[in-house]
């Protein structure tokens, strides 16, 4: 299978289940991956250390990250002069057009952003980059798109090198549990059966800093989430 078809193949199980993606989404989390946005967003504000600020959200999907990033924005005194949201699902999009009314947002995939160079301070991708089929190109856009010094914020669910007590009972849970909670939800179980084999297939957060390293943006703050099963990532562009 080519890399375009099963980009597209991704791309039509996110329009399928966007209904019932933000409902499922909080049950299978319980509503931690929240306080991660929240922390993602504050690190990121803080280190940019501007009052004025250009984001992007890449793979925004329903818009919660965009909310976050209005949210804490507010809380630190930041101006955001401009908040865009790009996603290649349109089902997606209308979720997050309705919670977000006066929203910005752009279809497109992450390996071919249509937004000039050296524009955005801050470019967030919050569980999407592993369904980001030709990661490498899209790392290049990231690059390409911020502005000298700024941000990338990665939240992802990682692969992992070591296997731990606590690690094994959350992979237990991705591989049993969520299946079967997300496809009863979303009466698409192969949707939520891609979920666990896309975490297995994916990197590891030491592999995937390494790649950002190569791509001119080294990491200057990383945390693990549930035994390490959740990773935040904010690596920042080279100063030239």
């Amino acid at each position: 299978m080519d890399s375009q078809h099963k980009q597209t193949q991704i791309i039509d199980m996110f329009n399928d289940i966007a209904p019932t993606y933000d409902k499922t989404n909080r049950l299978m989390s319980m509503g931690i991956d929240t306080s991660w946005r929240k922390e993602a967003c504050k690190q990121a504000l803080k280190i940019i250390n501007k009052t004025n600020v250009d984001i992007a959200d890449i793979a925004c999907g329903t818009g919660d990250m965009m909310l976050h990033w209005t949210q804490e924005s507010q809380n630190l005194n930041v101006v955001i002069d401009s908040l865009v949201g790009i996603d290649p699902s349109t089902n997606m999009l209308n979720v997050a057009k309705e919670k977000i009314p006066n929203g910005n947002f752009i279809i497109a995939q992450a390996d071919n952003l249509p937004l000039e160079s050296t524009s955005k301070d801050i470019l967030s991708i919050a569980y999407g980059l592993r369904n980001v089929v030709n990661r490498k190109d899209s790392l290049r856009e990231f690059y390409r798109v911020l502005k000298p010094q700024g941000v990338l914020i990665v939240l992802e669910f990682m692969s992992q090198s070591q296997k731990t007590v606590p690690s094994f009972f959350m992979q237990f849970y991705t591989r049993i549990f969520l299946p079967i909670i997300g496809g009863i939800m979303s009466r698409n179980f192969r949707a939520y059966k891609y979920l666990p084999n896309s975490i297995d297939n994916f990197v590891t957060r030491e592999s995937l800093e390494e790649e950002l390293l190569l791509h001119g943006m080294p990491t200057i703050f990383s945390k693990s989430y549930s035994a390490n099963v959740s990773s935040l990532i904010i690596a920042q562009k080279s100063n030239h």
